[in-house]
This record gives C-alpha cells, structure tokens and sequence, in this order.
C-alpha cells in the first residue's frame, strides 16, 4: 500500500471518528458532591474558629471560597505544623512571632517548611480576624494615621489595590505598623510576612488566587476593590492602640 493511500484511509477515518463524536448523545454526568475537608491532625497548633458564618461576605466573597479558604487550605497549613511538632515540638514551644522573627533557628530540614505553613498560618489568623460584616469606616487614630502616612483614604486604597495587583504569582499586600503608629505598605511572596523581619502587621489582604479565583478568576483587582466591603474597621482600630502599646502579636 502507498503511502499517500494510508494517509487518505487515515484521514477519512479520523475524520469519521471525529463526526460520530460530535453526532453522538452526550452524556451528563451528575457533579459528586464537594469532599468533606479533612481532619487536622491533633498538635499544638489550632485553626482560629470564624467569628461570622461563611456567607457574611457575599457577594464580596462568596461562601464556598470562604469554606475552601479557611477550613482547607488554612487546615493544611496547622495540619503540616503539626506534622512538624512531632519531631521538633521546639516549634510550638516558643511564640510564633519569635520563630517567624529567627527562622535560622529552625532546623535546617523542616525551615522551610515552617516558613511557609507558619507564615500561612499567621497571615491567615490575622486574614480572619481583620475581617467582619458592617466594619464601618475607618475613624479615630487609625483614619489619621491614614492620612499622615498614606496620603488619605481614597488614595491609601487605590496605592494598596495597585501594590497588590503587581504582586507576581502568589503573595499577599500588607500595612505594617510600628510603635510610634506610623503606617506603611509592603507587600511579600508566597506566605512570607513582615513578621519575618520583626515588623508588625496591622492588617492585610491575601492575594492567592484560592481567596478569590471561584468569583473573579483572573479578575484580581476586582476582588482587591471588593474587598475593602469585608473589613472591619473597628477591629483594626485595636491592633492599631496594641501596636502602639507594644502587644501587638500575628
């Protein structure tokens, strides 16, 4: 057979696959029902509980993200730490601030490891405490800080939404804040945080796509603007008097 005869016969025959696929009844297939997360593994290390149910935020975030987030991507940061506890419980014995702060005190085999699922976990329990339904408007010393440090409201938010969308890949955008109440913005990879310099963070959005990809999917920068709706003013407002008073912790 030649070869221009075989390339015709399969040609025609794929040809005809492709048809019967497209004339061919398709077949719907049910959606399996979402996973239950799973359990974190007991250790000294917590999830912090949610102060307000998973819908609070819509149609900011939506509930799902806000389930997926916490309890599973959240979870798998504890659930690592803990993994890490059993052979090197040096990790949860000192305060999480002090390990962040001094990472090359960290044993060599899981430092890394601790870098990113203890910076996860700090960003992420400072992410949930920061957030809340009706946080008002900023105000008091916090609103003045703004204004001196950040050049007003209006503008802190559009240099903020800005910092965060050119951050490239994963990562989050922060304002930190020293004892003296001066504020700034900075933004870190991955789950690092200033925390691993001994700043201290006032508050900070994440911008992994797992905070906001089910609604916005590429859409960064609207889910940055929207975002602002979840932010509870009032709770930044304390970790803004505990800065100033030294207490500051994640």
């Amino acid at each position: 057979m030649s070869l221009s005869s075989l390339s015709r016969r399969h040609f025609f025959g794929g040809a005809a696959s492709i048809a019967a696929a497209v004339t061919a009844p398709r077949t719907v297939f049910a959606q399996a029902p979402a996973a239950a997360p799973e359990p974190v593994p007991s250790g000294p290390f917590r999830i912090p509980p949610l102060t307000y149910p998973t819908n609070a935020f819509e149609p900011h975030i939506d509930a799902r993200t806000m389930e997926i987030h916490h309890d599973r991507h959240h979870g798998a940061y504890v659930a690592a730490l803990n993994s890490f506890a059993k052979d090197h419980p040096q990790i949860a014995e000192k305060p999480v601030l002090e390990v962040l702060g001094d990472l090359e005190a960290v044993p060599e085999s899981i430092r890394t490891g601790v870098r990113n699922n203890l910076g996860g976990h700090a960003n992420h329990t400072m992410f949930w405490e920061i957030m809340g339904p009706h946080g008002g408007k900023p105000e008091g010393e916090v609103l003045a800080a703004i204004d001196r440090n950040l050049g007003g409201l209006e503008k802190f938010q559009t240099d903020f939404n800005a910092a965060g969308g050119r951050q490239f890949g994963s990562g989050w955008v922060f304002v930190t804040v020293t004892k003296d109440g001066k504020l700034k913005i900075e933004t870190r990879p991955n789950q690092d945080t200033p925390l691993m310099d001994g700043k201290r963070v006032l508050f900070g959005n994440d911008v992994w796509e797992h905070a906001y990809y089910l609604s916005y999917q590429n859409r960064r920068i609207d889910y940055l603007k929207a975002w602002w709706n979840t932010v509870n003013w009032g709770k930044i407002a304390q970790r803004y008097a505990a800065a100033k008073a030294g207490t500051l912790g994640l």
